[in-house]
Order: structure tokens, then C-alpha cells, then sequence
């Protein structure tokens, strides 16, 4: 351990612009509706309900789950802007944690799925999400606080394609 890390003055970083991929046994279509539709979207991860305007210029909101908010979260947790719209292949937005002032004060990231097709009925997910200018966001979606903190988009992809491919959520 170094002097500086027992003196506990070591920030801790997460990459600027974080790739994920997995691979759904699914259509792209159904990957998408898992995305963009709040039936589905309230389903996994963090069970947040989301909301599309799917158009360029269109409002992004995914709205606190109910432990969320009985523990002081506003309604809307996280917010964004749709940049480009291609179902079922791209969704291009912006991404702001809208329910930690850290979240607001760091400002809009920016956030592209891209949907592919496979062999064998498999489809790819990629996440990219650009994180310059938010290093609080960034450590939160890279899953740094832990599970405790939902576990970042580790767990949000981990969970979207266990309930595509069984039917049933991680924890449910």
C-alpha cells in the first residue's frame, strides 16, 4: 500500500468513455423495445420506468423507482435528449444522473446503443457512454460504489439479458 493511499488522499478514476458489449439470445427488436419501453425498462437494472421521444431533439427521462423515491429521489432520476433514433439498430442521447446534485452539477454525458444482428438468433448490445467532464458519473456507471449503488452498467446489461433470454430478472 502506498503512503498516499493509507493517507487516503488516492482519487478514484473510471475511463472517460466506457465500451460494454453482451449478447442477447434475441431479436433486435426485442432488445430495443427492452430499452426504449417503460414496460420493459421497469423490469431491470434499476428499475426505472423510461420515456422516449424518439426523434432528434425528443426528451429522455427515466423516472425513480419507488425505493428511490422513498428515500428523497425526485421522479425523475435520470434525464437526456434523443440525438438520433434508428429502431432497431441506434439510439444516440445525452444522459444526466438528474437525481444527485453531483449528477446535475457534472451536466449531460453522452450515450450510444448500437444494436446488431448474429448468427444463431443472438444479437449484440453495445453500450459507449462518453463521460467527459463527469467523473462522479463516471465511477457510478463503471459500478464502483458496488452493488449497494445498483452496480453500474455491469449490471444493468447483466439483468436486461437475463430477463430477454428467461423471462426473468436477476433479482426477481
Amino acid at each position: 500500500m502506498t503512503d498516499a493511499m493509507q493517507a487516503g488522499t488516492v482519487t478514484r478514476t473510471a475511463p472517460v468513455t466506457q465500451v460494454y458489449r453482451v449478447y442477447i439470445r434475441a431479436t433486435p427488436e426485442q432488445v430495443w423495445d427492452a430499452i426504449i419501453k417503460p414496460e420493459w425498462s421497469a423490469l431491470y437494472g434499476y428499475r426505472c420506468a423510461s420515456e422516449y421521444e424518439l426523434r432528434a431533439g425528443g426528451a429522455f427521462r427515466g423516472y425513480a423507482n419507488d425505493g428511490m423515491k422513498a428515500m428523497g429521489a425526485p421522479d425523475v432520476a435520470v434525464d437526456g435528449e434523443v440525438i438520433e433514433a434508428d429502431p432497431p439498430r441506434k439510439l444516440v442521447q445525452t444522459w444526466r444522473l438528474a437525481m444527485a446534485p453531483e449528477g446535475v452539477e457534472e451536466g449531460f454525458t453522452h450515450l450510444t446503443y448500437e444494436i446488431k444482428s448474429g448468427d444463431g438468433g443472438v444479437t449484440t448490445l453495445t453500450v459507449t457512454h462518453d463521460l467527459t467532464d463527469a467523473p462522479n458519473t463516471a465511477l457510478l456507471v463503471a459500478g464502483a460504489f458496488g452493488e449497494s449503488a445498483g452496480g453500474g452498467w455491469n449490471y444493468v446489461l447483466s439483468d436486461l439479458k437475463t430477463l430477454l433470454e428467461t423471462g426473468t430478472a436477476l433479482s426477481g
